[in-house]
């Protein structure tokens, strides 16, 4: 008597597949960011604000306590606790804006820059974990990130990116080759490998250049040459 072949069983759905994949992987980066945050003094939360506050200050346009909790998606009361604790720390100082008395911007003490610039950025295991994949795996991953990251601006759960795919110096299929994008902005090829997430020169491209559909769907320009080739690095773009 022939037995039956196994059923297959029910697959799950590739969505929920990679929502449980980026589960795991938040699972231990809270857990290496908790570790650091031993070392440094620090608090996740704590660091973040200090890195925002100082790349927004950078920039020339330096962040209230409304500002930074819309950067880092936490709530008004956990923003104001954590910068309270920095400030009283002596790493975070509050000034009066420009034309508003009755608003403040955040500012990096001499202390606080020390500090951030001691804390790393990114816990090293998840670093370490994240080079040892292929160049080609890290590309894919990259560009599903900027999809899933653009996906979630959209239905407005994280603050707006400052990414390539969304900049009016991002040209996205301008090339064939393994540099296919283009960077206005410093005039020079990229790779998929080479997109940014959040880049402080990022200026928003207006809907009509309709920069992330050509990103997805290929060249739709009529000066798409299937022969076009990405200049050299010591040549000029």
């Amino acid at each position: 008597m022939k037995s039956e072949p196994p059923s297959t069983p029910s697959p799950t759905p590739v969505p929920d597949q990679i929502v449980a994949g980026l589960a795991k992987v938040a699972l231990a980066y809270r857990h290496q960011q908790w570790q650091a945050a031993g070392k440094s003094g620090l608090t996740p939360t704590q660091s973040l604000i200090l890195a925002a506050a100082a790349g927004a200050e950078d920039r020339g346009s330096p962040l209230g306590i409304k500002g930074i909790a819309k950067e880092l998606a936490v709530t008004m009361s956990t923003a104001s606790e954590a910068v309270s604790a920095l400030v009283s720390r002596g790493l975070l100082q509050k000034r009066e804006a420009d034309g508003d008395g009755r608003a403040v911007t955040l500012h990096l003490t001499a202390r606080g820059r020390r500090a951030m610039e001691a804390a790393p950025e990114w816990p090293g295991a998840m670093a370490e974990a994240a080079a040892a994949m292929s160049e080609e795996e890290r590309a894919a991953m990259l560009r599903g990130l900027v999809g899933l990251i653009r996906a979630m601006q959209e239905r407005g759960l994280i603050p707006t990116q400052r990414m390539c795919v969304e900049c009016s110096f991002f040209e996205p299929n301008r090339y064939t080759g393994p540099k296919p994008h283009h960077c206005g902005f410093v005039n020079a090829p990229m790779a998929d490998s080479d997109l940014r997430l959040d880049c402080a020169d990022m200026r928003p491209a207006q809907p009509e250049k309709r920069v992330w559909p050509v990103f997805v769907g290929g060249r739709e320009r009529e000066t798409a040459r299937p022969d076009e080739r990405a200049p050299k690095a010591d040549a000029p773009a």
